[in-house]
């Protein structure tokens, strides 16, 4: 579900505005870009790189892909969230 949060108050969606950093350190600030339809076709290949070959610290260094199909698998022990 889409969540729409106040201007100006990025700490409401941490992981979002951490996505945005990374992409723009890894992704904008490295590219150049000519036309509109190369940058769209430049930026899948980074998110489709980001989810299944970058490897994420918080995921215990897999690919978001990765730990996706080892949960799926029972393989990833239980992790206790606290708020």
């Amino acid at each position: 579900m889409h969540e729409r949060i106040p201007p100006k108050t990025p700490n409401m969606n941490a992981y979002i505005e951490a996505y945005h950093s990374i992409l723009e350190d890894d992704f904008l600030e490295q590219m150049t870009f000519e036309t509109f339809q190369e940058a769209v076709e430049q930026l899948d290949r980074y998110v489709k790189y980001y989810n299944k070959v970058r490897i994420h610290g918080s995921l215990g260094y897999l690919s978001p892909e990765q730990y996706y199909n080892q949960y799926n698998q029972g393989c990833l022990p239980s992790v206790e969230i606290k708020l």
